[in-house]
């Protein structure tokens, strides 16, 4: 999604149903433990997202379709269990289609390039977001920043293998660029999110935020003529695991962390999570990532946690769409 090409706790600290004024909302189980022990399960589980996704075998817009799909009934019994109201705001369904954008290019990037190098490519949208905010909000960006994005992009052309005779994927340089293009919808995504003033639910927000990334994989399904409506018992299972792991559970236990953490050592845990994709892919998959992708995912990872340490974060929760990905919300995979 991150994600993982995975839905983010956009603002974590809002909680599904808001308390009344004077009075505090109980801690749950997941507040009750240590932060960090939370934090890197949450990472770690949404690390497994890229294996799921090439272990199910499918086309991208399959891929996407039903883990959007398998995550909404799941979402509402979630929030019928917290007695949460449903909230519809447009903003969340523009938001939805970005995700359903990304979650598909990123998909296209695992087959291409291979579960690990696409992980570490989606997650330059933390480099992405401050510039998109420069041009688009005249936010200001710290000068330091701006050493990242060289090392950022040479890192890509390594990861990518150009010129690299060894480089592994059926198609490198094809990966690197949906890949990074995963990374720009995502970056939409949160712009999106962090322009949406309505407070609301973060289960309602998240389930239309599914169903708008399912209609967009239907779409590019369809389109394409890709899409796959009845999946082999293998594919859907994997694709079944993947809606309730990295599209759910992980986020769930990112959410209740990254609240209670500093925002530079909430968001330096969660880079465990692109770490762990590209040894999962060595370990399950067989991926053999030459050592020059290895050096430009090596460099795309420090270009993220330099962003996540040149990025201080607010005194009081912004609303503003520059709140820092790395502050204000969970790096993707994710993408989860």
């Amino acid at each position: 999604m991150t994600d993982t090409a995975t839905p983010a706790a956009v603002r974590p600290s809002t909680p599904d149903t808001p308390a009344a004024p004077g009075t505090a909302t109980p801690p749950g189980l997941l507040d009750r433990l240590d932060a960090r022990l939370v934090a890197v399960a949450g990472a770690l589980t949404i690390g497994t997202t890229p294996l799921f996704v090439a272990l199910a075998g499918a086309s991208s817009a399959t891929v996407t379709f039903f883990r959007c799909l398998l995550a909404v009934p799941l979402l509402l019994l979630l929030g019928l269990r917290a007695g949460v109201r449903w909230r519809f705001h447009r903003r969340h369904v523009l938001a939805g289609l970005f995700l359903g954008l990304d979650m598909v290019l990123w998909s296209e990037s695992i087959q291409a390039v291979g579960a690990g190098v696409a992980t570490v490519m989606v997650n330059i949208q933390v480099v992405l977001v401050p510039l998109a905010c420069l041009v688009l909000f005249r936010e200001r960006v710290r000068t330091a920043f701006w050493a990242t994005v060289p090392l950022a992009l040479g890192g890509v052309a390594l990861a990518a293998g150009i010129g690299d005779a060894h480089a592994f994927g059926d198609a490198p340089v094809y990966g690197a660029v949906t890949g990074l293009l995963a990374g720009v919808a995502y970056a939409g995504y949160l712009l999106v999110l962090r322009r949406t003033d309505q407070p609301g639910s973060q289960v309602t927000m998240l389930t239309t935020v599914n169903l708008a990334g399912a209609a967009v994989a239907l779409a590019a399904g369809l389109g394409t003529g890709t899409l796959d409506l009845a999946p082999s018992v293998s594919s859907f299972g994997w694709i079944a695991v993947l809606a309730v792991t990295g599209q759910i559970l992980g986020w769930l236990l990112v959410g209740s962390a990254i609240r209670r953490l500093p925002g530079a050592l909430g968001a330096t845990i969660l880079l465990i999570q692109p770490v762990a994709a590209i040894a999962l892919g060595v370990v399950f998959l067989g991926e053999t990532p030459s050592l020059l992708q290895l050096l430009g995912c090596g460099l795309v990872v420090a270009a993220v946690a330099a962003v996540a340490r040149t990025t201080s974060p607010p005194v009081t929760r912004s609303r503003t769409a520059c709140a820092s990905p790395a502050v204000d919300g969970p790096v993707r995979r994710v993408r989860d």
